[in-house]
Parts: C-alpha cells; sequence; structure tokens
C-alpha cells in the first residue's frame, strides 16, 4: 500500500510527489498520457522537428522549487530571451520591448510614456512582490465551527494585511485597481500611445477567454508579473530542450527520492470509504489503495467525474459545476524552412527579435475586437498571435539552418456558438492563424513546412484541460487566492478526508509555476504527522 497516490503526471504532480517522497513517503504517480509531463512535455511532431508542444515558455517556474529539487543537477538549463517582445504595426513601424531599450523605442510613439515607464514599472513590481511572498503560501482559508482553526487563519490573513499595509496608501489603491478593474483601463490611466498598451495588455488575455476591458483581466496581467529568468525578475526565458526538459528533470528528480510513476493509466474514479478517500480505480480494474489521494488534474475532472456525487455536499458539488473554465486558445506548432521576414523589420537572417516574445495584435482594441469575433463567430477574423521561436535559441529542436515556432492564438470559442465541432474547422482556422502572421512577414506561408494543430477540443482531449483551460480554471476575482478553487476549500483538501488538488486550481493557479503541487505536499505532510502522533496513520 502507499502513502499517497497522486493523479496526473504533470509538472505540479510531479513536484507533489518529489516534496511527498523526500519527506520519506511512499508515492505513486498515474500519468494517463504515454509521456509524463502533462502539458509541459517536448515532443517530435515533424521528423528532425521538436518542439514544446502545449506550453511553450519559462518565467514562472518557482526558483525555491528549482533548488529544493536540485532541477539543474538532471539537466534543466533556462536561457534569457534577449528582448521580451517585438511587435510588428500595421503601419510599418514596430515596437521592441526588453534589452534596456523600451524606454528609447517607447518615446517614438510618446515621449510622455516613455517618461512614465519607470514609475509604472516600480509600482507594479512592487505590487508583484507583495504578491509574489504569497506565491509558496497556504491562502487563508474560511472555516465554520471550528475556533482554534479560525485562530490560525486570522493570523495568516495579518501577515499578508501588514505586507499591504507596508505598501502604502497610494499603491494599495493600485493594488484594488489591478484585483478589480480591467486591463485597458488600468493601462489607458498610464499611457495614451496604442502600441506599449498592446505588449503590456497582452499578458492580460493569454489564457483567458475575454476583452482587456473586462473587469478582472488587470489581475491576470499582474498574474504574469510574477515570475523571473535565473534570478531576474520580470524575465522570459526558454528551457534548452524545451518545456519537456523541466518535467523530465521533475520526474528524474522524483525517481531519486524514490517516487513510482506508472504511464498510459488512466484514473477512473476515487475510491471513498466511510468518507474517506482511500486511493483510486483505473480504467483496467486495478485498485491502488493509499493513504492519501491527490489530483493534479483540474478540480471539475476531479470532483464532478471521479469522485462519486453521492460522497461530496450538495452545496460543493453545485458550486463546483459553476467553476469557470476557458482559456479561448488554439495553438499551433510549425516547422520552417526559414525565419520570418518582417515587412516592419526585414530580413530573415537570425536577429533579436526572431528570439522574442512576437506579438500579432496591435492595440487593445485590435484584441477587444478578437473577442466579440469569437462570441459570435467562433473564432477571430484578426486573431491575437504570439509567436515563438525557440530554435533561435536552441539549436536542439530543428534540423541546421531550420527552425520551428510555437504559435499561441486567442480568441477562439472553447465550445462553437453555431454547435459545431472543432474537427470540422480546426484546418481552416490554422489557415487562419497562418494567414494571420503572413499579413506581417510575407514569407512567413511558404516557408512552413509542417504543422501540428490543437483546436480548444484538442487541447481538452488530449490534456485534460477542461473547456482548453490551460489555468485549470479562469483567473478572476471570484476563483483566485482564498477562492480558488472555492471557499472554504482554499488549503488544498477537499470536503473528503484525505483528498487533496495539488494542481493549477489551486492557489496561486496556471502557469508553469511547481507553487500548487509544492504547498499541497506541505499540507499533506502537515496531515500524516497529525495523523502519526494521533497513531491514526
Amino acid at each position: 500500500m502507499h502513502d499517497v497516490v497522486i493523479i496526473g503526471g504533470g509538472h505540479n504532480g510531479l513536484v507533489c510527489s518529489a516534496y511527498l517522497a523526500m519527506a520519506g513517503l511512499k508515492v505513486v504517480v498515474l500519468e494517463q498520457r504515454s509521456v509524463v509531463g502533462g502539458a509541459a512535455v517536448t515532443e517530435e511532431f515533424s521528423p528532425g522537428f521538436f518542439n514544446s508542444v502545449a506550453s511553450y515558455a519559462v518565467s514562472l517556474l518557482h526558483p525555491r522549487i528549482i533548488a529544493d529539487l536540485e532541477l539543474a543537477a538532471y539537466g534543466l538549463r533556462i536561457v534569457e530571451r534577449p528582448i521580451s517582445n517585438f511587435l510588428p504595426l500595421d503601419d510599418g513601424r514596430f515596437l521592441k520591448v526588453g534589452g534596456g531599450r523600451t524606454k528609447a523605442e517607447v518615446a517614438k510613439f510618446s515621449a510622455r510614456d516613455a517618461d512614465r515607464l519607470e514609475d509604472y514599472r516600480a509600482r507594479l513590481e512592487a505590487i508583484a512582490d507583495v504578491l509574489r511572498a504569497t506565491v509558496l503560501e497556504t491562502p487563508p482559508n474560511v472555516v465554520e465551527g471550528r475556533p482554534l482553526a479560525a485562530i490560525g487563519e486570522l493570523l495568516k490573513a495579518g501577515r499578508i494585511g501588514n505586507r499591504i499595509r507596508g505598501l502604502g496608501l497610494g499603491l494599495q489603491r493600485d493594488l484594488l485597481d489591478l484585483f478589480a478593474s480591467s486591463a485597458g483601463d488600468f493601462l489607458d490611466g498610464w499611457f495614451e500611445s496604442a502600441p506599449i498598451k498592446a505588449v503590456l495588455g497582452f499578458d492580460s488575455i493569454v489564457g483567458t477567454y475575454t476583452s482587456p476591458y473586462a473587469p478582472g483581466s488587470a489581475y491576470v496581467l499582474l498574474h504574469h508579473c510574477f515570475g523571473e529568468v535565473n534570478g531576474k525578475k520580470g524575465l522570459w526565458g526558454h528551457a534548452i530542450g524545451g518545456m519537456g526538459s523541466i518535467t523530465k528533470a521533475m520526474a528524474r528528480a522524483a525517481a531519486t527520492h524514490g517516487v513510482e510513476v506508472r504511464l498510459s493509466t488512466h484514473v477512473r474514479r476515487v475510491l471513498v470509504e466511510n468518507g474517506r478517500a482511500v486511493g483510486v480505480e483505473t480504467d483496467k480494474g486495478e485498485t491502488i489503495r493509499a493513504t492519501a489521494v491527490a489530483a493534479g488534474i483540474n478540480p471539475k475532472l476531479l470532483y464532478l467525474h471521479l469522485v462519486d456525487p453521492f460522497a461530496l455536499p450538495e452545496g460543493f458539488r453545485r458550486r463546483m459545476e459553476r467553476w469557470r473554465c476557458g482559456s479561448g486558445t488554439f495553438r499551433m506548432n510549425v516547422a520552417l524552412s526559414e525565419l520570418p521576414d518582417f515587412s516592419a523589420l526585414p530580413g530573415s537572417a537570425p536577429a533579436e527579435h526572431h528570439a522574442s516574445g512576437i506579438v500579432i495584435g496591435p492595440s487593445l482594441a485590435y484584441m477587444e475586437g478578437a473577442f466579440f469575433d469569437a462570441r459570435c463567430l467562433g473564432w477571430s477574423r484578426r486573431p491575437i498571435v504570439e509567436l515563438v521561436i525557440p530554435s533561435t535559441l536552441d539549436d536542439t529542436l530543428a534540423p541546421r539552418g531550420q527552425h520551428v515556432a510555437s504559435l499561441f492564438c486567442q480568441h477562439v470559442a472553447p465550445c462553437l456558438p453555431d454547435g459545431s465541432s472543432w474537427d470540422d474547422h480546426r484546418d481552416a482556422v490554422a489557415d487562419l492563424v497562418i494567414a494571420t502572421v503572413e499579413s506581417y512577414a510575407p514569407n512567413f506561408g511558404r516557408s512552413v513546412l509542417a504543422r501540428q494543430i490543437f483546436s480548444p477540443y484538442d487541447l481538452e482531449r488530449t490534456f485534460g484541460l477542461v473547456g482548453d483551460d490551460i489555468f485549470h480554471g479562469a483567473l478572476d476575482p471570484r476563483q483566485i487566492f482564498s477562492a480558488r478553487p472555492m471557499l472554504g476549500h482554499a488549503d488544498y483538501r477537499g470536503p473528503i478526508a484525505g483528498l487533496y488538488l495539488c494542481g493549477a486550481g489551486g492557489h496561486p493557479g496556471g502557469g508553469v509555476t511547481g507553487a500548487p503541487g509544492h504547498n499541497a505536499a506541505r499540507e499533506i505532510l502537515r496531515d500524516f504527522r497529525r495523523r502519526r502522533l494521533a497513531g491514526a496513520r
């Protein structure tokens, strides 16, 4: 019998398993796919061409987790982008961000905006630091009928309150705006030129099926400010070998400490006896018993598909049915014979802008239009595309002189409004995405040698991303921090004893952070210690 069985071998499940095993527990991880890593995997999608299949960039992976699991010793190496972003514009101009040149670049469009950049960054960074400190903490949990437990939760809230108080009144007002307002309104209050607002505002709709002018979208912008690369805050980078190198390193670290990982093992249901989770049953009829069960999957999948509905409180289940999911994402990987030759910055020889995050989305108005298109038509006629070409930084991914690119595309409807299947429209939308990039880089279409396409439905059925939600649940004020996945269960424990959530459906949410797995492991270990003291293990 195992101490803990973990459902899902994505990065959070692996992190959770490693910490538990490091503490001496016997752990088995069950992954339904034939490869470990969940959505953070590298695969050969065309002969000789490898790419990060779903997740595609590094910044949010927590440095403490990298250090604790000694991921560098297991092969992880992260390199920085030379500049953060490149934004080509319809009028032939462009904006580069990062690499020490943002102010000069923004000044091409507005001297006023260039002068405001430093204050904007300083204020956003101060707020991000306060929230960054909560990433590896269990949020204050709402409890009923347990006075002693309530005292502990109040102390947690008090510590967070002290950090917020340290910001001062002006930054506290900005913090409120970032939690309650739209990214568009927030950025309009700072800047006047469209290009800088577009580059910054893109982060507010990444993996979020909404307009940049929707209330709450400013928090998503802030969520993407938490990260760092090689100790440098706010940067984005690339893991050599693709995102799969991260989860391979995690799996090796876990195995070193005795974790067993079983691939091609689909869990059919969680076993509950006398109100306690006691193991799982696979689709092959195998029963795997354990003292505790943890799940790195979307909470909707866990509680609505793997748990007997009669084992859950009715109010909990009803609330979980309303858990909001949907990223509006269409994902492509392409093999390229040459680098894109942009009209705004001609040349297909490798240059710094090719190694950045290339954003096709010249204004917030463009992004809002893309969302409304998707709501009405199923996909945007002028989609938002982030083009990342990791082979410019990593020569292990493509044959010499050729390249691979990730295209992360918004907005598309998770479910088409006319009720038709994404299988019938996948290729047409892929053609539209390529044509959209081609309108800025005329050689792009003819340079595509092969392509791998994931519609929203493909992302769901391949990786278990309910509603194609890359965050395992929308990051809006109703579903973050103490309300993730819902009030009363922010401590990674569900309403069934011995059943835990260790995936991105728990705090702090989505992105390749490892934080939910880390935090859930801490709570699981705390419960094991309590049971040992009580002689209940």
